[in-house]
């Protein structure tokens, strides 16, 4: 029966008369009273503590050590037992009891369990832990009791432990605050990328895949090596996970998704071959997909299809596997069935071809983040150098502390007797102790025992006299008489240089980022040679070197800018904030004093850039594949990039995001009148060598190639000085291999000098034409459609003579070049002697149709206008994304008219 609650209270606190405060029982009571709180927020905030509580301290494990706090804990109490590599095993019920003891108070069983698994090596590619007794295994059986089990450290779990009591790590309190224990091993084995880790929290799960040492050492000494090494360069060396079951994983993009992002998924198959017993074929698993079973999860399965009829061509299937064979599962077949079909069928329908979800979820200075292949190499190095160093600090500090003990004994013996008489005349030790720290020793040059005195102990002593500190004035204290002849002075000076030689190598190493890494460097090849082994997953679909690239890299906008002498480059489109009107903008490049952007456009990293060459050729980028640099950097030429021939030259870029939309053409306009329409999806198929873009006639070459639509106009300018301006689908849709049909008609010795696309509803720009003598003017455009009668205008037909654009007088010479251009344009003019003049387009004078123009730069003698560039500035680039034509965004496209 339960007791009666006492009443005897304070006569202050018994008031019959008060009646409880409304709303107890809804909050806790704070200086007696009720608080009311909102349930909501009170469920949120608790949740949320207990959510942050697993994931921190239990399912995810730390990026350093690769471990969580159970498996860590296990580790320490083997480490307190010294169950080394060599020792002898010991009951797990003790290992076991000695964690739950002193660090982790949780159930003995969950302990156990967290123990075993760090033993079963189908779980783990390096074991953490050597096993004796029945630890489980594959099929799955369970483990035995722990009172059957013994284990003790392997090797791996060793070099985790390495160098913990030289103050390498932080420690904290254990749960009762009776012990020490380490937040994080020093872990100079380098788990979590070798033996991964899984881990379900509260609102995330983590499953970091398991790979091989080997490849895990070569890939951090890379990294060491080239800190600027690329994802692809490290794929080289780490191909993909290697799972201790072995396996086959299918293809590589799940892979290279999971190195760049942190999130992947990989299909693992089972390892089968085929064998015949007399008349019976007969299919044998040898290695199974990692974390799959082999009753439960495939015998079980093959029986349950088989019994369904959707696996009728399996007669029977036996389990070999055995300890000294391994893994042998035998499926039988019947008579006349095809093991192929028989193998596809069992990858469909069981765990003999499973998946395996890449989520690379660590803690990472005590929160939880997800980290790439990269990141994850960056993080253990970072561990490492921190520990190295306070390695480093301790040993250091040790040194110093004996040196400076080893000081003070060398005054004592070369003082010996005054140091006798000191001691002799004291009452008490602790008197004697004063009397030695207030006297002076001095060594001076003169002294017999001065020339074995090390150089760096005499210049202290040999003028100043030093005063001992009471550690010195101890330790002289505590000197057997035995120890005052003449010869310790050898012994001391000895102990005394090899301490000094120490110091100043630790204190190098503090000094020298170089002499850290070449440690880690010395360290990781020891780890290499002492523990790594072959792969055990093999990868299909292509070697190693078979990237593919476009998973490993992120879809973002860029900005790619290209210079007047071919240089290549492309940045983030972040680099370039949007700005109001009239602002500064940034540096967008440090080009040459001759060189300038002429190109500038934004695009995806996964769109295409078409580049057109003179010679009627056509090559093709991928975005991703230009060199991202600084915005102060040149970039890489273009013909690094491409195989251009001889005397070839890239007359047009275009940036493509959709080669399939059937309304985009692309027209082209040669130096001999002719322009061809061609529909943009011929061009999405182009090799490396490039691809014939259309077929020129003998003695023509490529102007140049718009991006046009159905209303779009093209006006072709000629070096005589005449212009057409006419309807781009007067021009035929033809095939690539079209030569073209006749834009313009030319007279005799006269050429296409420029192709411009003008849309017909916007006329607001005009038609720069500059001529040799540095002569030119700027039209209207609208100026070069026909007017009719009534007002209306139109455009040219096709393959007429055109109209007069400039007068071409001895004075202007012929015409080189034509841009459409606005007022605020700054433009490059370029001579034949390579003199380099900007101006703003607002300079030249606006003048109609058929004039003489007017001068635009002023030549030498001799020197010739050839060419003139409209300059890009990067300075105000926004972000905008491709427009809907696949292309740059408008402006960005109507740029690309010139």
């Amino acid at each position: 029966m339960a007791e009666t609650p006492p009443t005897d209270l304070p006569e202050d606190d018994q008031n019959p008369d008060e009646t409880p405060a409304e709303g107890i029982g809804d909050g806790p009571v704070i200086g007696g009273k009720v608080q009311d709180l909102a349930i909501e927020r009170e469920l949120a905030d608790s949740y949320l503590t207990y959510a942050m509580s697993t994931i921190v301290d239990r399912a995810l494990p730390d990026v350093r050590d690769g471990l969580k706090p159970s498996l860590r804990r296990i580790l320490v109490a083997m480490n307190d037992l010294n169950l080394r590599p060599g020792s002898k095993h010991r009951k797990c019920a003790k290992i076991v009891g000695d964690t739950t003891g002193n660090y982790h108070p949780h159930g003995d069983q969950s302990v156990y369990a967290a123990l075993v698994g760090m033993a079963q090596d189908w779980k783990m590619r390096h074991p953490m832990v050597d096993p004796q007794g029945n630890f489980g295994s594959v099929d799955p059986d369970p483990p035995a009791a722990m009172r059957y089990t013994e284990a003790r450290m392997a090797a791996p779990a060793a070099d985790m432990l390495e160098d913990l009591k030289l103050d390498t790590v932080d420690w904290q309190d254990n749960y009762d605050g009776v012990m020490q224990e380490p937040t994080v091993l020093p872990g100079k084995f380098p788990n979590l990328l070798v033996n991964g880790s899984l881990g379900i929290a509260v609102g995330m799960a983590t499953s970091l895949a398991p790979h091989n040492l080997g490849e895990v050492c070569d890939a951090i000494t890379a990294v060491v090596n080239n800190p600027d090494i690329e994802l692809p360069e490290l794929m080289q060396i780490i191909p993909g996970p290697d799972f201790p079951t072995g396996g086959t994983i299918m293809g590589r993009a799940g892979i290279a998704a999971s190195y760049r992002t942190g999130r992947g998924r990989v299909t693992v198959r089972s390892k089968i071959h085929h064998e015949t017993v007399g008349k019976q074929d007969r299919l044998v698993v040898t290695e199974l997909p990692y974390q799959v079973s082999k009753v439960n999860g495939v015998i079980d399965k093959i029986v349950a299809m088989n019994k369904a009829g959707r696996l009728e061509d399996v007669a029977d299937i036996v389990d070999e596997s055995s300890n000294r064979g391994g893994m042998r599962m035998v499926i039988k077949l019947k008579r006349g069935a095809s093991p192929e079909a028989v193998e596809n069928q069992l990858y469909a329908l069981t765990p003999l071809q499973s998946t395996f979800s890449m989520i690379n979820i660590a803690l990472v200075k005590g929160q939880p983040r997800t980290l790439s292949l990269r990141q994850m190499i960056d993080c253990y190095l970072d561990h490492r150098v921190e520990v190295i160093r306070r390695k480093t600090a301790f040993l250091l500090n040790k040194a110093q502390q004996e040196a400076h003990r080893i000081e003070g004994l060398i005054y004592a013996v070369c003082d010996i007797d005054e140091v006798i008489r000191l001691i002799r005349e004291s009452t008490t030790r602790d008197e004697a102790i004063e009397k030695l720290m207030a006297r002076g020793f001095q060594i001076p040059s003169s002294h017999p025992y001065a020339p074995k005195i090390p150089q760096r102990l005499l210049e202290v002593t040999a003028e100043n006299e030093t005063v001992l500190t009471r550690v010195q004035a101890e330790a002289i204290g505590r000197l057997q008489l035995i120890q005052l002849v003449g010869l310790e002075i050898e012994k001391l000076v000895n102990d005394y240089t090899k301490l000094v030689g120490e110091i100043e190598d630790l204190e190098d190493i503090l000094a020298n980022p170089k002499r850290v890494e070449a440690i880690i460097l010395e360290q990781i090849a020891d780890l290499k040679a002492k523990h790594a082994n072959p792969r055990r997953t093999i990868i299909e679909d292509g070697e190693a070197n078979d990237l593919d690239m476009a998973a490993l890299t992120p879809v973002e906008q860029v900005v790619v800018t290209i210079t007047h002498s071919g240089y290549v480059k492309r940045l983030p489109s972040a680099e370039y904030k949007t700005q109001g009107r009239g602002g500064k903008g940034v540096i967008g490049s440090k080009s040459k004093e001759d060189d300038f952007t002429e190109e500038v456009f934004v695009a995806s990293t996964h769109d295409d850039l078409l580049c057109f060459t003179n010679t009627g050729r056509v090559f093709k980028l991928k975005v991703f594949n230009i060199p991202e640099a600084g915005r102060t950097s040149r970039g890489r030429a273009i013909v690094n990039m491409i195989k251009l021939q001889d005397g070839e030259r890239v007359v047009e870029f275009m940036p493509i995001a959709d080669f399939e939309k059937g309304e985009d053409f692309l027209l082209f306009a040669t130096a001999n009148g002719l322009v061809k329409r061609t529909a943009l999806a011929d061009y999405r198929n182009v090799n490396s060598s490039g691809l014939i873009a259309l077929n020129l006639r003998d003695g023509d070459s490529l102007v140049g190639v718009k991006w046009v639509s159905e209303d779009d106009h093209i006006l072709l300018g000629t070096a005589s000085g005449m212009a057409i301006r006419f309807q781009a689908e007067d021009a035929r849709a033809m095939g690539r291999n079209a030569s073209g049909v006749k834009g313009i008609d030319l007279s005799k010795d006269d050429k296409v000098v420029g192709v411009i696309r003008c849309a017909p509803e916007n006329n607001a720009a005009d038609l720069l034409t500059v001529t040799e003598n540095g002569y030119g003017k700027r039209t209207p455009l609208i100026e070069y459609l026909v007017q009719s009668e009534d007002g209306s205008t139109r455009p040219q037909g096709r393959g007429g003579k055109g109209r007069r654009d400039i007068q071409t007088t001895a004075r202007n010479g012929n015409v080189v070049a034509l841009r459409r251009i606005t007022e605020a344009d700054d433009l490059m003019l370029i001579t034949v002697n390579g003199m380099i003049v900007r101006i703003n387009a607002g300079t030249v004078r606006q003048t109609k149709r058929a004039s003489a123009g007017v001068r635009v730069i002023s030549l030498a003698s001799g020197d010739k206008l050839v060419g003139v560039a409209r300059v890009k500035d990067e300075d105000n680039q926004d972000d905008s994304g491709p427009s809907d034509n696949g292309s740059a965004s408008t402006e960005d496209t109507e740029s690309t008219d010139e």
